[in-house]
């Protein structure tokens, strides 16, 4: 079974469940929901962080990234969180120009929350309809006027590149991964697994 390599950015005040939700999906998910314990998931998820060092996300939970940007191995899918950090990591030149790269080298490009704000940064949304927060859609539509923003969908899917609402949302967008890589009866039983609905809808679920 080849496993696909999911990048996950970590960094100061990430939001956790944008970055836990997706990092619990990918790992649960399995090919064979007869044999959980004993076959592998499909995915293989890694957390990045700029330095490699301990990284303290919102709330003060402590996250030991399993790579740096220096030690990153190649990657097949990049997941771009969100969080309070966003507004201090957009204007790092590191962490952007590691996203522009990691955007133009992987297969799926996607993004939770304002994490959609990093990749808009990195120049990996222009002329496509991408989504993030409810709070954040003026600020994403004054900050990138290439960016088709979408107030009506919980998740977007734009070619190779899938952004998601806010902090809960990671989860559906995790799941709309996993069909395209393995197929939605096993996306069905990963959130059955999970013991999450899955999400016949993609339209945002909380009235604005």
């Amino acid at each position: 079974m080849k496993q696909h390599r999911v990048g996950i950015l970590v960094f100061s005040e990430v939001e956790v469940l944008d970055f836990c939700g997706p990092f619990e999906v990918f790992s649960c998910t399995r090919l064979d929901e007869n044999h959980l314990r004993e076959s592998p998931s499909p995915f293989d998820v890694l957390l990045v962080a700029e330095w490699g060092a301990i990284i303290t996300a919102r709330g003060g939970l402590q996250v030991i990234p399993h790579h740096s940007f220096v030690t990153c191995p190649p990657l097949d899918i990049l997941v771009i969180p969100g969080g309070y950090g966003v507004r201090r990591e957009i204007d790092n030149d590191q962490v952007i120009d590691w996203i522009a790269r990691q955007g133009r080298e992987v297969e799926t490009v996607t993004s939770v929350c304002t994490g959609s704000m990093l990749l808009g940064k990195a120049g990996l949304l222009d002329g496509r309809t991408a989504t993030t927060h409810w709070q954040t859609f003026d600020w994403m539509q004054e900050t990138f006027p290439l960016v088709s923003v979408d107030r009506s969908r919980h998740v977007v899917e734009d070619g190779t590149v899938i952004t998601a609402a806010g902090i809960s949302a990671g989860i559906d967008m995790a799941l709309r991964v996993v069909v395209r890589y393995c197929g939605e009866a096993v996306a069905r039983r990963t959130a059955r697994y999970m013991e999450y609905p899955y999400p016949e809808s993609l339209a945002r679920r909380i009235d604005l």
